[in-house]
């Protein structure tokens, strides 16, 4: 193909730069490495989106560019970046929005698919397009579908009822995540009926309807198995502080005694209660059990009368609010005829029936404390209850004290300290045998299933017949090697059996009729082609399971996944085997992991569980394969490293418009198209990172985006200046030693800047070093003189002297731009090494094609170096004192000697006037800091 010019040479036109660049990577594969052969992998991921139908906004814009930034900068560092691109289709969104225009997911989803491809495309990240994934399509979704079978043959996925969140709009399960506080929703009021809910009520997060509590039989992921090491591995990784507190939270480990309250519910009965302050014991003056504690419907069948329909109702009543509702807000309670025995005091206390309990937490039972608990003390106050003082140090006549003090009113261990007292207050409990000493968890085992139609199958089968005499897989020869003891889990199991591995994918069949049923089965369920199957193990007739999996699931393995596409038929066979075994051992764990901070707990925590799996299951230990750091020649570490997947992850800030977050709701949704057709992708990218800290995000104007278009089209200017002269500039044209000096501290201080900033995902003042540095080349452009700065006016530009600006500072400019402005230099960058068309006086831009096998574009160039000492800057702020008060600063020389700093200091008019008719007796000189006359 014949080289040609792609602008003119003073226009910037990024409408025709930028599509030719996008296609020229790709064709020359610029960005696809080859990951067998790689010697400095490193794996720069940004969390895969889901497709909506209103496509990309901004503010996932900002999120897609700020993390292909750092994976174009560590390429340029030497590294081998592989950065791949995929969707997470499935769910719920997908779903309800293909209901709502009546047309089925899996057309929509292929309309959003183009047009979420066709944006990335245009904004012109780095992708590797080649290891595309998509979790809906079927050759993704078998392996999502293997890995619960892993799961279930473990031991790791059972089947169980459940209290779930459920909302009867989506007629659906709904994770906690998905379920919100009504006073958070502004767009609509929430309603049952025609009474308007309270601003505490939980409700829907997509449809604003009141969630509901439903018991449903659900499968589940044993992640609370995993729970000490989930909270033992953030100690290992790279992650922000704050997300690492928000996965602490959620584990949510809490040390202290069970302890037992002998009850006359019945004969030689007890409550059992978890408590993390042993040293209250003293004070607990009543017991409150959860609306789902297991002593519930025996207290009901024992209770009488009116009494038995009231603890009824407010059972039925507290069961349809949602956990969160009932920890935050409520206090309400009934109190029963059944008291316990305080085991420590001897005391009698009323047993009480109170939502503010949870049956997620400890034992479903608790101590009420009301004098150190601030919940036990407006539930006392509401119902009358006693408030005991055991712990000094506050006034329980205003509130609960929750703090450490000494103990009153706690028999032997009075006088004694918090600290001492739970010590030897728990010693006392376990040599009694009345406690022990335990751990809770707030992490609860992960729900899998889902009762919709959009998502991957659950690839179980159940056999009525080899349920009723207790049949199972775990009953079969298979099943030995596997070591399930637990004959409990067996005997539930009895009937269950996994998808043999050989019929994968259980493919999601095109039914028709998608719309969820609302009675707690999934669409699947109306299929009989889908639902009737022949038993694995006798033949017999059978049927699958019909809920889908949790998106979750989907989305956290995928980045397994990414490197192994295409690789199917190398080396390594994986017909049986989601990841090739190589590649995975030289790629993995992923070296810079980016996303929403929403993401912060569940997926994260979830896919750490699924990581921690796999390292047990001996899916990473390839040492039988190949000699462990022999498989593509190296591996990242050895396998006893590999327990965690994500070595660095950081959470990118929110871009809000208009003063909130971006929505559809709010009417603030602003979309990139119409500012890359009117700007430029690279004058968009800029913008984005220049809007604040890529991790705090910022605020979205048109006005700086102006701005923004403006330095660009200067860089652009300045570039074609040069490219003029018919001999390029040299350091040596800049013959003035002090212009030099200071060209060579900018230059060099902005390589330092820039390199620290993008490496701190500081991409904001990464640009605003490029923009001072570009005002220092144009004023010294100006005339090179003192008298000339600030001189940067139009005339001015028209009339200037660019030989004082030189190749290395060009290039360099452009290389630490890079990143930023793909596309523009890339263009600027062929056209500084093309060859001069000495008839024309300018220079072409060659053809990528030409250079396919090259290092030719400016994306593989290595990064700019400083030199430390040449960043420093020739100047200091001396700061000047009189008799060791500030006087004055200032600006002299680094290295200045004391004799020479007394004498600029005695010539500040600052200074003198303290100076007068008083003799300097003394000099304290620090070099480069301060000078203090002693008078």
């Amino acid at each position: 193909m014949k080289s040609k010019i792609l602008c003119d040479n003073h226009d910037y036109n990024p409408g025709q730069i930028e599509p030719y660049w996008q296609k020229a990577w790709q064709e020359s594969a610029v960005y696809e490495p080859d990951l067998l052969v790689v010697k400095q992998p490193f794996y720069n991921l940004m969390m895969f989106p889901y497709p909506s139908a209103e496509g990309l906004h901004v503010g996932n814009m900002y999120a897609f560019c700020g993390s292909d930034i750092y994976g174009r900068f560590k390429r340029m560092q030497g590294y081998d970046v592989f950065e791949p691109i995929g969707l997470d289709g499935f769910g719920i969104h997908s779903e309800n929005f293909a209901l709502k225009i009546g047309q089925h997911p899996k057309n929509v989803i292929r309309r959003t698919e183009a047009n979420f491809y066709r944006q990335l495309h245009a904004i012109g990240n780095a992708f590797d397009w080649s290891h595309r994934l998509e979790t809906y399509d079927s050759n993704y979704y078998k392996w999502t579908q293997w890995i619960f079978i892993q799961l279930f043959k473990n031991g790791l996925a059972y089947r169980a009822k459940a209290s779930v969140n459920w909302c009867p709009s989506c007629k659906t399960v709904l994770a906690d995540e998905q379920v919100i506080n009504k006073s958070k929703v502004k767009s609509q009021k929430s309603k049952v009926g025609t009474r308007v809910l309270p601003g505490d009520r939980q409700v829907c997060e997509r449809c604003q309807s009141p969630v509901e509590k439903r018991e449903l039989s659900q499968w589940f992921f044993k992640t609370t198995a995993y729970a000490q090491r989930l909270l033992d591995g953030l100690n290992k990784i790279d992650w922000s502080e704050k997300v690492k507190i928000a996965q602490r939270n959620w584990l949510g480990r809490s040390d202290g005694v069970l302890l037992k309250f002998s009850s006359d519910i019945e004969r030689d009965s007890f409550i059992e209660v978890f408590t993390t302050r042993p040293d209250t014991i003293y004070g607990a003056t009543f017991l409150a059990l959860a609306p789902e504690h297991p002593s519930l419907p025996l207290i009901i069948d024992k209770s009488k009368g009116l009494l038995r329909q009231r603890i009824r109702e407010y059972v039925d009543y507290s069961k349809n609010k949602s956990f969160e509702e009932r920890r935050i807000k409520s206090k309400t309670g009934i109190k029963t005829n059944f008291h316990g025995v305080n085991p420590l005091s001897g005391e009698k206390v009323s047993i009480y029936i109170a939502d503010y309990v949870l049956p997620s937490y400890g034992t479903g039972a608790i101590m009420g404390v009301p004098a150190h608990d601030q919940r036990d003390f407006e539930f006392a106050k509401e119902h009358g209850i006693e408030i005991i003082e055991v712990v000094s140090g506050g006034d329980i006549s205003k509130e609960a004290f929750s703090g450490e003090g000494i103990l009153v009113n706690s028999d032997k261990f009075n006088g004694l300290s918090s600290n001492t007292s739970i010590q030897r207050i728990t010693q006392h409990i376990k040599s009694k045998h009345i406690g022990t000493t335990s751990v809770t968890w707030h992490l609860r085992d992960w729900i899998i299933s889902r009762q919709r139609y959009w998502g991957s199958p659950i690839p179980i089968i159940y056999c009525q017949k080899c349920g009723d005499r207790g049949k199972s897989w775990f009953s079969t020869k298979e099943a030995k090697k596997f070591k399930i003891l637990n004959l409990k889990f067996k005997i539930e199991m009895a009937g269950w059996y996994p998808v043999p591995e050989k019929d994968l994918p259980v493919e999601l069949p095109y039914i028709k009729n998608f719309k969820p049923t609302g009675t707690g089965v999934s669409p699947l369920a109306q299929d009989p082609n889908f639902v009737k199957v022949k038993c694995p193990e006798c033949g017999g007739e059978a049927r699958r399971e019909t809920d889908v999996s949790d998106t979750f699931l989907d989305s956290a393995w995928y980045f397994l996944r990414y490197p192994s596409i295409g690789m199917e038929n190398g080396k390594w066979k994986m017909e049986n085997f989601p990841w090739n075994p190589e590649i995975t051992w030289k790629w993995l764990p992923v070296d810079m992991y980016i996303g929403g901070a929403e993401h912060s707990v569940l997926h994260l925590l979830y896919s750490r569980f699924l990581w921690k799996v796999f390292y047990d299951l001996g899916y990473f230990d390839f040492s039988a394969k190949s000699p462990k750091g022999q498989l593509g020649g190296s591996a990242k570490m050895p396998v006893s490293g590999w327990e965690e997947p994500f070595t660095k992850f950081r959470a990118h800030g929110l871009l809000i418009s208009k003063g909130v977050k971006m929505s559809k709701s709010r009417g603030n949704i602003v979309t990139p198209d119409a500012y890359i057709e009117k700007y430029g992708a690279d004058t968009l990218r800029c913008y984005l990172m220049f809007c604040g800290r890529f991790t705090q995000g910022g605020d979205f104007r048109d006005s700086g985006i102006e701005g923004m278009s403006r330095f660009l089209k200067r860089i652009w200017r300045l570039v074609q200046k040069n490219l003029k002269l018919r001999s390029f500039p040299s350091e040596k044209k800049i013959e003035n030693l002090k212009l030099r000096g200071e060209a060579e501290y900018m230059m060099h201080k902005t390589i330092k800047r820039v390199t620290e900033d993008i490496e701190s995902l500081d991409y904001n003042t990464a640009i605003a070093a490029l923009m001072e540095w570009l005002n220092a080349l144009e004023e010294r452009a100006v005339g090179g003189s003192e008298s000339a700065v600030g001189s940067r006016n139009k005339k001015n530009l028209q009339t200037t002297n660019y030989e004082l600006v030189t190749r290395e500072e060009v290039e360099t400019l452009l290389l630490l731009l890079a990143p930023f402005a793909p596309h523009m230099t890339e263009e600027l960058w062929q056209r500084l090494r093309a060859p001069i068309n000495a008839d024309k006086n300018q220079r072409i831009s060659a053809d990528a094609n030409q250079q396919k096998s090259a290092l030719w574009s400016i994306h593989q160039q290595p990064w700019p170096k400083f030199d430390p000492k040449l960043a420093e800057s020739k100047k200091i702020v001396l700061v000047v004192e009189v008799n060791g008060r500030v006087r004055d600063k200032i600006e002299v020389d680094r290295g200045i000697d004391r004799e020479e700093a007394e004498k600029l200091a005695l010539k500040s008019n600052k200074v003198t006037k303290y100076l007068q008719n008083k003799r300097v007796k003394r000099v304290i000189f620090v070099p480069d800091k301060l000078i203090n006359l002693v008078v």
